[in-house]
């Protein structure tokens, strides 16, 4: 099988304009999606690769390089040449929804969530909503800070991580900053004390299995949050809740498919859910030292879901800033 990787901000998402700051984290992604993918017996990597960045090599890899002048041609061709095609990409602006679109138009197979319930992961309050009528915990998000009390959080409805997340003491700020900025489509949720914790889920068809739980060092700097790098497997599921929260979340948005990412904060009350990444998040760099298995694997075997081996529970990686997102 030949699989087209495409990584949006390494693979010529920015041709034509300066790499952003956080190129290393889409090398690190990339870099993990290629050497799981590689090592299967029979599998191919076909690669777009920005022509600024240095080229990479190995066995079962082709890598095109690509400029601002020839991306959208290769990569159209890339999709035409490969059997399946496995995206990363910011779902702000709905580009991973325009991409996954673009797949299933070229008649390549998707590995990876559909391109509605990416639409719908791409909005946090479309999101908060479809989980609560579930009877799933959301943190509560609201569009206008006027609904808010006590420290307030505010980010863009479709933003990513800890981009553009602002924290105010009250919701006074919050709601003079609504007033600065009328036109910005963003969220306001109460800053809800406890961990921040991240869950790797391999999902298919409104089924899920719990990959891993993550801890996020997520640090504020003044008025700013921070991420700093996740501990991929910190955390146990002793009790089962975080698996359960899996399985209810995927029979909430079914069109959850191969890896996904959710970002949670656990409360006194348990996990509230922030948001679903409908893709490969940087945990995924951690997982197959931390399970023993290789996680791509398992989204090439879908729908089968085998059981994790009886060590994956046991070996917390450390991911560091160099490799966040």
């Amino acid at each position: 099988m030949k699989i087209f990787v495409f990584e949006f901000v390494t693979g010529g998402g920015y041709a034509g304009q300066s790499l952003p700051a956080f190129t290393a984290d889409g090398e690190c992604m990339w870099r993990a999606l290629v050497d799981d993918l590689t090592a299967i017996p029979g599998t191919e990597v076909l690669t777009l690769r920005d022509a600024r960045l240095a080229l990479v090599r190995g066995p079962g890899l082709t890598v095109v390089p690509t400029n601002a002048g020839g991306f959208h041609a290769d990569f159209a061709r890339c999709l035409k040449a490969a059997d399946a095609a496995w995206i990363v990409a910011p779902e702000s602006g709905g580009l991973l929804e325009s991409l996954n679109r673009q797949v299933l138009a070229a008649g390549t197979h998707l590995l990876g969530c559909r391109p509605e319930t990416v639409h719908l992961a791409g909005s946090k309050i479309a999101t908060a909503v479809c989980l609560a009528k579930a009877g799933i915990p959301p943190v509560p998000t609201f569009a206008s800070a006027d609904l808010v009390a006590g420290p307030v959080v505010v980010k863009p409805d479709d933003g990513a991580g800890c981009e553009d997340t602002l924290w105010f003491a009250d919701a006074s700020g919050a709601r003079a900053w609504q007033r600065m900025h009328p036109h910005a489509t963003c969220v306001f949720q109460p800053h809800v004390a406890g961990p921040a914790l991240s869950l790797s889920l391999l999902c298919c068809d409104g089924r899920a299995q719990l990959l891993s739980v993550n801890r996020q060092q997520v640090a504020r700097e003044d008025d700013r949050f921070v991420f700093r790098g996740v501990d991929v497997n910190a955390i146990g599921d002793t009790d089962g809740r975080y698996a359960a929260l899996a399985t209810r979340i995927a029979e909430a948005m079914p069109g959850l498919w191969g890896y996904v990412g959710v970002d949670l904060i656990d409360g006194v009350l348990g996990p509230l859910v922030l948001e679903i990444n409908p893709r490969v998040t940087v945990s995924y760099a951690g997982l197959r030292e931390a399970l023993g298995d290789n996680p791509a694997a398992r989204v090439l075997a879908l729908p089968e879901m085998h059981p994790l081996p009886r060590t994956s529970r046991n070996t917390p990686v450390e991911t560091a800033h160099a490799c966040v997102g």
